[in-house]
């Protein structure tokens, strides 16, 4: 087990765009004695060095989250991994992937570092602000089971609003969510549903009984 009253957290920094990197490396700084940044790149560059293993990874997801075919992998460095992310969108594709803990990217200094000792020592942590992603069911091998009963409470919030006929723009503004955000859930929506129009996504739902026209 960690003690950080012996040892500092050893940890990798994980971002892609070095103005970020720079950023999250003078914080980590900031810290003193209690965190020791072993290395710090983009997550192509670091998981070919593979250097000595830390007790946890600190990934900066960036603006909007590098997906492929709606998935997104995880730094592969042999250590858990605390995810930045910028809003839920992000945070369900980071979560997916198989991050053991969510944080905003304008977290605080000391809110990171009780994150990072959390997540090190095998615990999951979420921001207060990401409950909807923490309620929604996940794995990091196997996309989550699909069907209208697992739509999520934000999910529900986001069919009602469809039914209404507002567009992606309208729902973020009702939300107040990012319109990529509002894009994801309509997305994910759809696929629960499984229907590939917002109007057959509406007709569905009233015939199951979870919206009324």
């Amino acid at each position: 087990m960690l003690d950080a009253s012996l040892s500092p957290l050893r940890l990798v920094l994980v971002a892609e765009d070095p103005l970020a990197r720079g950023a999250l490396s003078r914080v980590l700084s900031d810290q003193g004695s209690e965190l020791l940044v072993l290395a710090s790149g983009t997550q192509a560059e670091l998981e070919s060095a593979r250097g000595e293993a830390p007790d946890v990874v600190l990934w900066d997801t960036g603006m909007r989250l590098p997906e492929t075919e709606g998935r997104a992998e995880t730094p592969d460095l042999g250590a858990p991994v605390l995810a930045l992310v910028a809003d839920e969108a992000a945070g369900e594709l980071a979560l997916t992937a198989g991050a053991r803990g969510l944080l905003f990217r304008d977290a605080s200094p000391g809110a990171l570092l009780a994150a990072l000792y959390a997540v090190a020592r095998g615990l999951t942590v979420f921001d207060s602000g990401l409950a909807d992603v923490r309620a929604a069911p996940r794995s990091s091998t196997a996309p989550p089971s699909q069907g209208p009963d697992t739509l999520t409470p934000r999910e529900r919030e986001v069919l009602a609003l469809l039914a209404e006929g507002l567009s992606n723009k309208a729902i973020a503004d009702r939300l107040a969510i990012s319109e990529h955000t509002a894009k994801f859930h309509v997305n994910a929506v759809l696929a629960k549903l499984g229907v590939q129009r917002r109007t057959e996504a509406v007709v569905r739902a009233a015939r199951m009984g979870l919206v009324t026209l």
